[in-house]
């Protein structure tokens, strides 16, 4: 038998070939690239001497600078690794190719310094020439060795990025070979030799980029106080901006902290103020001609989440290991630029003011209840008797002045500026039952939503149905909430308008009106009880009852094997396949056709938790093998359904992606080269167990269609995936009690990749289980 740590060593160069290979793909890629870009340059050159030149000399050097020497450095690069990846062996050397790849980035140096005039002189000659302007339009690019393609056209502009892009590219690739060499091999200093160099030329090309500013705010002035202030994040041409807005009692000022340099007193600069006086919310019919604004895609907002929980648990384990206080320094500073990006990107309510006299202004929130805040502040203030003004130069300055006195929040809301003594909040899965209200004077049609706090800043997760006509809704819906260094439970109770005028095209707006709106601290040690726990909350007269409970994230991951083996809950996918003589399990063939039979549409659907009692109702009858399970599962609660399935995953006695991949899949979707980790990502599939794998490309097609539904049904791919990643992909029990020494935010880190891993399935194109089992890749290797 093998040491654990000679299988960790094996492991680790299994994940080096498959890093190798697929970097080798992309090289001949880059390499066809190069070729294609000095084809025409032979010609071009013997055409430049004669009568009828299409270029001169000088415009040729300039197009194809340098070209030559990064496509030899490059040819010499691959012709020289291919041997070593094709006939590999764990004593395999290549650092020395990749330290000699990096010591002549200076050709690169060349080439990026003159790229402009490049870019710049090709687009002057297509313009003049119209013999240049057809060859630079269709470039023809030689596909790889084994593709199927046997050219693609390109033009010039975009071949001549290529080599930009590339030292990005080499320098991931340089990570993660790092990542999967051992400390004591001999490539080790190599590779981090040509780290070193990759960098710092990659960080000296990026100089001219300017540092993203970022600001703060508060005030109590003697006959204007301040009566709120925070960050709020402003569209403002198009782009966001953080603001520091101010609200006095009679006056709206929004701000912006001035660049001051080290040392000097800070100073907020005014941006614009509206009196209140003056200051009016449009309605929706007049916000119909306001700019579209641009949402960033959720995939990129969980990316980013991910990027900083893991700078999180790097910052912990150098805390604990007493690491350097620069290295801490630079994490954190890492993880503020990843936060502020977050918190600038992520808000998509729209929040509108206007001024009287002409200008209207837009800000961008993430919670409804912070805009119903901001609202209700403004609206009171202006049920005094307010006269409207204009301040002179010297009066907004001394206004303006004050506010960073004034300013009671002082530091922009991420993670990265909390004390370390404050608390973390709480990681793992908040499970909230929303009873019923009371206190209503009429009957109207009332729903409520959940929001809670997630880096830094609130967002909303789960909405009840809409109760028709009534002063006494009784929703009794059950969400699961996942949290994220949560603090506050926050629920808004709505009047749903159904009133198609007051609609507005925006879809982010949201027209319905607040009835009430309350929020509870989420306090660990109360929380964290096995049972049920009932409250309710006051908001202006209105009740609303709730019960809660919390489980985390190493108590959601105890799989208990069944007892009885003729059942399917809990019995292990190969043994349920073979007595059913089926490829994929009876249970999930009937769910899915079911839920595509009439879920398929429904808002939430897989998100929503279907009544426990249904839920356990149809495991009883599935465990049995009943005749009547179809009649049972036309009448039941779509829902239900929908929980049936997440719950036979959920029990399965080995998560469906196995154990033994888990961590290779972990590696897998970390890998920041693309054809890296498409090489290992569909290396990892042909490597499971045929019952697992077909159930899984049956679930994977069956999610994609519900997906194809969002504009109904609201549930995007990543919804999807964040549903079933985690109850697809664990850690085994061994491996998650080994971690739970560390900070609960590795939780979140190990979360958010299993949801990666299923998004990175789900947004690929069709795979077929003949045509995975075919081995169509360049390189494989055996696990």
């Amino acid at each position: 038998l093998c040491s654990q740590g000679e299988r960790d060593a094996g492991k680790g160069l299994e994940m080096r070939k498959l890093v190798l290979s697929g970097f080798l793909a992309s090289e001949e890629i880059y390499i066809n690239q190069l070729e294609a870009l000095l084809l025409p340059m032979k010609p071009l050159k013997a055409t430049a001497t004669t009568s009828q030149p299409v270029l001169t000399l000088q415009q040729i050097e300039t197009i194809f600078y340098k070209i030559q020497d990064i496509y030899e450095i490059h040819k010499e690069f691959y012709d020289s690794l291919c041997p070593k990846v094709q006939q590999w062996d764990s004593n395999v050397t290549m650092g020395h190719l990749f330290q000699k790849l990096a010591s002549q980035l200076g050709v690169y140096k060349a080439f990026v310094d003159n790229y402009k005039i490049a870019l710049e002189t090709a687009e002057k000659c297509s313009q003049s020439n119209y013999q240049f302007q057809k060859i630079s339009e269709e470039l023809k690019v030689k596909g790889p060795k084994d593709s199927k393609e046997s050219h693609t056209s390109v033009t010039m502009e975009a071949l001549l990025y290529k080599p930009i892009d590339r030292v990005t590219r080499s320098t991931l690739v340089l990570h993660d070979l790092l990542k999967h060499t051992p400390a004591d091999h001999p490539d080790y200093p190599l590779l981090q030799d040509a780290l070193r160099i990759s960098q710092n030329f990659l960080s000296s090309i990026n100089e001219d980029i300017d540092p993203r500013r970022t600001a703060v705010t508060t005030p109590k002035g003697e006959t204007r106080q301040l009566v709120k202030d925070g960050f709020l994040v402003e569209l403002s041409e198009g782009s966001r901006k953080l603001r520091h807005v101010f609200l006095f009692t009679d006056v709206l000022l929004c701000a912006k902290l001035k660049k001051t340099a080290v040392g000097k007193h800070q100073q907020y600069d005014c941006k614009w103020y509206v009196p209140l006086a003056d200051l009016v919310f449009p309605s929706p019919e007049e916000s119909e001609h306001c700019p579209q604004v641009h949402v960033i895609p959720d995939h990129e907002l969980e990316d980013m989440k991910m990027k900083i929980s893991a700078i999180k648990s790097e910052v912990q384990k150098e805390k604990a290991n007493k690491g350097q206080s620069r290295a801490i320094e630079r994490l954190k500073k890492k993880m503020f630029e990843n936060e502020f990006w977050l918190l600038l990107n992520s808000p998509a309510i729209p929040f509108r003011i206007h001024n009287r006299n002409g200008k209207s202004y837009l800000f961008l929130l993430s919670s409804d209840y912070e805009r119903s805040e901001w609202r209700e502040a403004i609206q009171r203030l202006q049920k005094k008797d307010l006269q409207a003004f204009v301040l002179s130069s010297v009066e907004l300055q001394v206004l303006t002045g004050s506010c960073f006195k004034l300013r009671t929040v002082h530091n922009i809301p991420v993670t990265s500026n909390k004390d370390d003594d404050e608390s973390p909040g709480l990681y793992g899965f908040l499970h909230v039952i929303v009873h019923s209200a009371k206190g209503f004077e009429q009957s109207a049609n009332l729903y409520c939503t959940l929001e809670v706090d997630s880096f830094g800043y609130f967002v909303s997760k789960a909405k009840t149905r809409v109760f028709r006509d009534t002063t006494e809704p009784q929703w009794n819906e059950e969400f699961e909430i996942e949290l994220e260094g949560s603090q506050s439970l926050r629920i808004l109770c709505y009047e749903k308008c159904y009133d198609k005028t007051k609609l507005n095209k925006d879809n982010n707006e949201i027209v319905d009106k607040i009835m009430g709106k309350g929020q509870i601290q989420l306090d660990p040690q109360a929380v964290q009880t096995k049972n049920w726990h009932m409250d309710v909350i006051e908001m202006n007269g209105i009740k609303v009852e709730f019960s809660m409970k919390f489980t985390s994230r190493d108590m959601s991951l105890k799989r208990t094997p069944s007892k009885k083996q003729t059942g399917v809950f809990g019995v292990k996918i190969s043994v349920v396949t073979k007595r059913e003589r089926s490829k994929v399990p009876y249970i999930v063939r009937q769910c899915i056709e079911e839920v595509e039979k009439r879920g398929i549409e429904e808002v939430g659907i897989y998100r929503i938790s279907g009544v426990a009692t249904d839920i356990q109702a149809l495991k009883a009858v599935f465990d049995a093998n009943n005749k009547d399970i179809l009649v049972m599962l036309s009448d039941m609660d779509i829902n239900a359904i929908a929980g049936t399935l997440k719950l036979y995953f959920r029990e399965l006695p080995e998560p469906l992606l196995t154990d033994r991949l888990y961590p290779a899949f972990m590696e897998g979707i970390a890998l920041s080269d693309p054809a890296a980790k498409e090489n290992c990502m569909m290396h990892l599939l042909r490597s499971l167990p045929d019952p697992n794998l077909i159930t899984f490309l049956f679930l994977l097609e069956h999610l994609k269609r519900v997906a194809e539904k969002e504009p109904i049904n609201k549930m995007s791919l990543h919804n999807l995936a964040t549903v079933f990643g985690p109850t697809l992909l664990r850690p085994s029990e061994g491996e998650s009690k080994a971690h739970l020494t560390l900070a609960s935010d590795i939780w979140s880190h190990d979360v958010m990749a299993q949801v990666q891993v299923l998004l990175y399935y789900l947004q690929h194109p069709p795979i077929s289980f003949t045509e995975l089992k075919r081995n169509t890749l360049y390189f494989s290797t055996d696990v």
